[in-house]
């Protein structure tokens, strides 16, 4: 059955919007109609190559929607069922997997190098991160997919499956925020976004959010910012100024960039953490020099898709949703078609992309 979707033909090459012919499910397969998927900056990561995936591929790592068919020996969802697509499934078997770090899964992302469909000329498709949300249709590993939890709309389900589970994990389960610290959050994109409320819902007593645009000042302000400061050569010295010239407890980094990592650090106090969520490319050296590190005693970590376990999580971010301590709307800056993930794209190239969620 054709479906339309967002082609990836080559890494550099800009999106293709088209038809493309998508399989029944097989065994152990999962049939999804789309309802909304957030675009999100680790699918540009992808498409410029900083990220390597098998092409031709759909990208679209970020969405919810509805079953509409199981293939054999499926259980744990059926036709009809709101399901949250999980990029990152783990296999249960690896080292990772046994030490109960799941978002370290050695076979997490093998599914992404499996033909999963055909353009209408017969050319062999990819899945990008396993799941292919870009697109009306869909159809991934029913380890991919987890049940919506009750209350939580299809659309607002979308960003649960990685801008919402990173942001939170980085402050809970990285960074592991405690009531009445200080915390710093660079990036305001839709991982940023849900790192400051994560922070507000830790009960942080100072939030502050860094930026390179002065116009998300109000975005970050409603998502639980107490102050907000604009990226500059000053402000590692600025957040300083904000928390008694002491630095702040946690540091969140979600820009993947060299200098943005050693601002971070440098705006982290003696014996605080600072953890990098953000995906840089290779030529992104950050140097320390190892008096400082031993002076002064931070922590410095990386985090992979927030250190979370979805099945185990999402319920968790339901009842904080429920309870109005959530906000998912407040995420998304713009609503588009399929249409316009191409444009979305060109915009995060120019650094003027928000957060867009394409709804179907």
């Amino acid at each position: 059955m054709a479906v339309r979707a967002a082609v990836l033909p080559a890494i550099g090459s800009p999106l293709e919007i088209t038809g493309i012919d998508l399989p029944d499910p097989g065994p152990g397969q999962v049939r999804v109609r789309l309802a909304a998927a957030g675009v999100c900056h680790s699918d540009l990561s992808l498409s410029d190559g900083t990220m390597r995936v098998p092409v031709p591929a759909v990208l679209g790592h970020e969405g919810a929607g509805t079953v509409v068919s199981v293939g054999e020996g499926v259980t744990h969802v059926s036709p009809g069922d709101g399901v949250v697509l999980n990029w990152a499934p783990s296999c249960g078997a690896c080292h990772a997997c046994s030490l109960g770090e799941v978002w370290l899964c050695a076979d997490a992302l093998t599914g992404a190098g499996a033909v999963y469909a055909r353009t209408t000329d017969g050319t062999d498709l990819h899945p990008g991160l396993n799941v292919a949300a870009f697109a009306e249709e869909t159809v991934v590993s029913a380890s991919c997919v987890l049940p919506v939890p009750d209350g939580v709309p299809l659309t607002d389900a979308a960003l649960l499956g990685c801008a919402v589970l990173t942001g939170y994990g980085a402050v809970h389960h990285s960074a592991r925020v405690r009531e009445g610290e200080t915390v710093a959050v660079f990036g305001v994109g839709g991982v940023g976004l849900a790192a400051l409320q994560a922070a507000r819902i830790a009960g942080a007593s100072k939030i502050v959010a860094v930026d390179v645009s002065a116009e998300k000042e109000e975005l970050a302000r409603a998502a639980g910012a107490t102050d907000y400061v604009v990226a500059s050569d000053t402000t590692a010295r600025e957040i300083r100024g904000l928390t008694g010239k002491q630095g702040v407890d946690v540091a969140v980094e979600c820009a993947g960039r060299a200098v943005t990592i050693r601002t971070a650090w440098d705006s982290t106090r003696r014996g605080g953490r600072t953890t990098v969520v953000g995906i840089g490319g290779k030529d992104q050296q950050v140097t320390f020099n190892a008096l400082e590190i031993f002076h002064w005693g931070r922590t410095l970590s990386g985090c992979v898709y927030g250190n979370s376990d979805p099945a185990r999580d999402l319920p968790v971010l339901a009842g904080h949703i429920r309870a109005g301590r959530l906000d998912l709307s407040a995420l998304v800056t713009e609503h588009i078609s399929l249409d316009g993930i191409p444009a979305a794209f060109d915009n995060m190239l120019a650094g003027k992309g928000g957060r867009a969620l394409v709804v179907f």
